[in-house]
């Protein structure tokens, strides 16, 4: 999905936390030209407009505290004294960002997703870095890269890749990487970033992030490659080492999507599938990545998902979108979770906790051609909340059974309790 965009109708007061501080009133660096790419880009990064930029989308994206405990609000307080020494180590080099704290989390089609949470000090950094770096990086990268990219979506990818196979490409060479935030290798990384970019304080900095600790409970694990899901830097330094392999692709005149490290080529036969899959181990053998091979295949696109879709062919040879059978087993698991039969919950919030997850799963599905499922999942769900409705029913005619009924003595004084 398309990233969450600034949210331009904040009130200032949010903004505010920040502009107190008396080291957002320094002096501005000189103009900074979009296409500046040497040395001095530090600058730019820690200027006061930028940061206040960043602290905005900071807060949009809430999130939790990190290993220091702080959430955005006594961040920002800390900001107001603490802001000048922190930019000034930043500008020298000396700043090493805290350890991230691990959380895993569950995958929907199982397993765990390993996430870092840096402390929100360290957000703001990144998302600072990333206002500057992404006007430089992504106008070089590829068309057919879609993830993590202003102005391209997920929606954006899987009509691309119906497109393909509307012009006849039927066969498709699904490439899945294995555990590819975790084995990032940070030398390469940094040698495509320095290509780019060659400020040294940026590298140095960047570098710093790559390497920070990672904090699981009491257990800090030192970090050699890798870059954790759940800074704002990531995807960004993602789509720089993967767009070497998109660039190749393109030199050849496949037709490929992209969507971070999932990839999808699309070609006419299988004989030219396995020369591409062949050809893709290759490229991501040279960036030290490796290709799960227990998920990836080549095989007919009417049998593989992407992004959660998957096509099938309506009368007349016209590819149609609709929902993966995967995706929708894991809707029906979730809303499983939301609606127990035997709920201490009153059905209004039951409902109200369904909201916001049907809302959600509509509005990135909307694209699937198939309303029958639609209905189909409807009628599903409000089986499902006749059941509770039911059940709660029952519950209460067990109470009024049960309920003591307490009748007055003649003469009006005192009562007996009768069943």
């Amino acid at each position: 999905m398309r990233q969450m965009p600034e949210m331009t109708g904040r009130l200032e007061r949010e903004a505010d936390e920040v502009r107190q501080g008396s080291s957002l009133d320094e002096a501005e660096p000189p103009p900074w030209v979009p296409n500046d790419t040497g040395p001095g880009l530090l600058v730019a990064v820690l200027a006061r407009a930028n940061l206040q930029r960043a602290m905005k989308r900071v807060r949009a994206n809430k999130g939790a505290a990190g290993v220091d405990g702080l959430d955005i609000d006594q961040t920002a307080m800390m900001l107001k004294s603490q802001l000048p020494t922190i930019r000034d180590r930043l500008l020298k080099g000396t700043y090493r960002p805290r350890p991230v704290r691990r959380v895993m989390i569950p995958k929907p089609g199982g397993g765990e997703r390993e996430l870092g949470i840096p402390t929100v000090l360290d957000r703001l950094i990144q998302q600072a870095l990333l206002q500057v770096l992404q006007p430089i990086l992504a106008p070089s990268f590829s068309a057919h890269s879609y993830g993590f990219r202003p102005g391209k979506s997920a929606h954006d990818a899987v009509l691309s890749a119906q497109s393909f196979v509307q012009s006849g490409r039927r066969v498709v060479v699904d490439v899945d990487l294995e555990k590819f935030f975790d084995r990032v290798d940070h030398d390469i990384l940094i040698d495509r970033l320095r290509k780019k970019v060659p400020d040294p304080g940026i590298l140095r900095l960047v570098r710093a992030y790559l390497n920070a600790d990672i904090v699981d409970g009491d257990v800090t694990i030192k970090r050699s490659n890798g870059t954790p899901q759940g800074g704002p830097l990531s995807p960004l330094l993602a789509n720089l080492l993967l767009d070497e392999v998109d660039k190749e692709l393109e030199r050849r005149g496949h037709a490929f999507c992209r969507y971070a490290d999932d990839c999808n080529v699309y070609v006419r036969s299988r004989r030219a599938g396995e020369r591409v899959m062949a050809l893709l181990r290759r490229l991501y053998g040279r960036l030290h990545l490796t290709v799960n091979e227990t998920k990836s295949a080549v095989a007919s696109v009417f049998g593989r998902k992407f992004l959660g879709f998957a096509f099938w062919a309506a009368p007349g040879g016209v590819v149609k979108r609709r929902v993966a059978d995967k995706a929708i087993k894991a809707f029906k698991d979730r809303i499983r979770q939301l609606t127990p039969r035997a709920t201490g919950r009153s059905l209004r919030a039951v409902t109200e906790r369904l909201r916001s997850f049907v809302l959600g799963w509509k509005a990135y599905f909307r694209l699937a051609q198939t309303p029958n499922v639609w209905r189909d999942l409807d009628e599903w769900m409000r089986h499902r909340l006749r059941a509770i409705q039911l059940k709660q029913w029952d519950l209460l005619d067990l109470n009024l059974a049960n309920r003591p009924v307490r009748t007055r003595m003649p003469g009006g004084v005192g009562g007996v309790d009768q069943k």
